[in-house]
């Protein structure tokens, strides 16, 4: 099962911050990054959380 992470995401195209719920992701260099899409407008979000 994977990681969720639900909190506010900032998007880039409403220029607000929304509240959402998202996938956690690690990249590359280790640091982990939630994944969601705007409930708004349907943009792709993004928020680092930090080291794994």
């Amino acid at each position: 099962m994977a990681e969720t992470w639900s909190g506010e995401f900032y998007c880039v195209k409403c220029k607000e911050k929304r509240e959402a719920e998202g996938e956690v992701k690690v990249n590359d260099k280790g640091t982990r990054m939630a994944k969601a899409v705007c409930p708004h407008c349907g943009t792709n979000l993004n928020r680092i959380l930090g080291k794994a």
